[in-house]
């Protein structure tokens, strides 16, 4: 890879996104925007904005980026794996943020949860798709969803088996697998392993 400081230079949202994916990959300590725009010589806010405040579609990237799981990773025996997973959130004003149970602390804390699908097989282990979990409680609050700025396409509840079978209709087909897993949660309706059975998922 070329030294962080030959590849930071030109102007606009691509230049400062690819200044952050380069300093995301670099030996900088500390992997948050001020750190980065500090080692490239690039004022802090204008890299913050595209990654914290602009809003941009992260689908033509996960479009992109299913080919090369299936071409590298992807096996007739392998498998497509559903989980949530929580990351602590100080604050109740950012999108789907509440209190529910947070793996990642090992109690119930302030956080966000998100399901992530990955693909596994003897090659690798590449996440392929996540979904925020919103909680039914900001689904019914329009106005502090407008305030935070939440998705429009994202505003209606879902539990999270809902979410996990979304996933796997928009991705499974792309990907080459054999069997699907996820906790207990993911199987315990009867209508998502029916479904499954109906796709020949194991």
């Amino acid at each position: 890879m070329k030294p962080l400081v030959t590849i930071c230079h030109g102007q606009g949202d691509e230049h400062h996104a690819k200044t952050d994916v380069c300093g995301l990959l670099s030996d900088v300590e500390c992997t948050n925007s001020a750190s980065i725009a500090d080692r490239c010589g690039q004022s802090r806010l204008p890299l913050h904005a595209v990654i914290g405040w602009h809003a941009w579609d992260d689908a033509p990237w996960r479009q992109e980026w299913r080919p090369q799981v299936k071409t590298h990773v992807g096996q007739g025996d392998g498998g497509l794996v559903c989980e949530p997973s929580g990351f602590p959130k100080s604050g109740g004003e950012s999108v789907g943020v509440a209190r529910p149970w947070c793996g990642r602390l090992g109690h119930v804390d302030t956080c966000h949860v998100a399901l992530y699908l990955g693909d596994v097989s003897r090659k690798g282990h590449p996440l392929v798709d996540t979904r925020l979990s919103l909680p039914q409680a900001w689904t019914k609050d329009k106005g502090r969803l407008d305030k935070a700025g939440g998705p429009p396409g994202a505003r209606g509840y879902r539990t999270r088996p809902q979410v996990a079978w979304a996933m796997l209709t928009k991705n499974g087909a792309a990907l080459p697998h054999r069997w699907m897993a996820g906790d207990d949660e993911r199987g315990r309706p009867s209508w998502c392993r029916r479904r499954l059975a109906t796709l020949g998922e194991w």
